[in-house]
């Protein structure tokens, strides 16, 4: 397939019926127009994962940027450190990334920054890749004339991550003296795998839980949360993107 959608492809029509079925209610002209937008200009859909829809505003995917550029024929996609703004110790790292359109293009150039403090606390530890997702997306919008910002560079949702107290309350789980992951890291390597959104992930965990906050789940139900997880986004990721959508909105819970 290559990445291309069959010229008859219309993705409106499909975006518009998934959208009222996920929201559960009437679009504002707005958000309809913005969608029709993206989805006549970019051929972005929302079932995939590629467009997500926070606070009222639609923001695409690194999914869905990708996906484009495959569509589009990039010629090619540089990243590299700016070892100048970087700070290792600090787990603080600037990528800049050079897309290619085409093969006499000069580039677009979008830089990427991570640290602790403007990520997730469960890609903590993996602040140099945030920021290389990030670098690459702004370089791939600005190459695309792609005007709405990407979920992956604004966190993951519009809330900082320190907003939520609950946020750093998975229950704690050093490594083991053998050496294997634990089970933070295996749900993080699950969330960059299938490119979810880890505060979605979250509240998901909590139903699961059966918990009112993460600090009160026991280590056996986050770990049959995390192999149920990465079970179904390894069958069928896009029910998977369904479950996690109906979560958009809804108010955590207080720790």
């Amino acid at each position: 397939m290559n990445g291309r959608r069959p010229k008859t492809y219309h993705p409106l029509r499909e975006n518009l019926r998934f959208a009222r079925k996920l929201l559960g209610r009437t679009l504002p002209t707005r958000v309809v127009k913005s969608l029709e937008t993206l989805s006549k200009d970019f051929h972005f859909s929302l079932s995939n994962g590629e467009l997500q829809f926070i606070n009222s505003c639609w923001y695409v995917t690194h999914t869905g940027l990708v996906r484009l550029a495959r569509r589009k024929r990039c010629s090619g996609i540089h990243v590299e450190v700016v070892d100048s703004l970087c700070d290792s110790a600090a787990s603080r790292f600037v990528l800049k990334a050079t897309v290619y359109p085409s093969k006499r293009s000069s580039g677009f150039v979008g830089y990427g920054d991570a640290d602790p403090s403007n990520v997730s606390f469960l890609v903590h530890g993996a602040e140099m890749r945030v920021a290389e997702t990030r670098a690459v997306n702004r370089a791939l919008r600005k190459a695309y004339g792609i005007g709405i910002c990407s979920v992956e560079e604004i966190g993951s949702t519009a809330e900082t991550p320190q907003a939520s107290p609950e946020a750093k309350k998975l229950p704690p789980q050093p490594t083991n003296r053998n050496g294997s992951r634990t089970v933070r890291d295996r749900l993080c390597q699950v969330i960059r795998q299938h490119q979810l959104d880890p505060n979605l992930v979250k509240s998901y965990a909590t139903e699961f839980c059966g918990v009112k906050t993460l600090r009160d789940a026991t280590r056996e139900q986050v770990e049959n949360f995390v192999a149920h997880l990465s079970d179904w986004a390894e069958k069928d990721r896009s029910a998977l993107l369904c479950q996690l959508n109906s979560y958009l909105g809804r108010k955590e819970g207080v720790a």
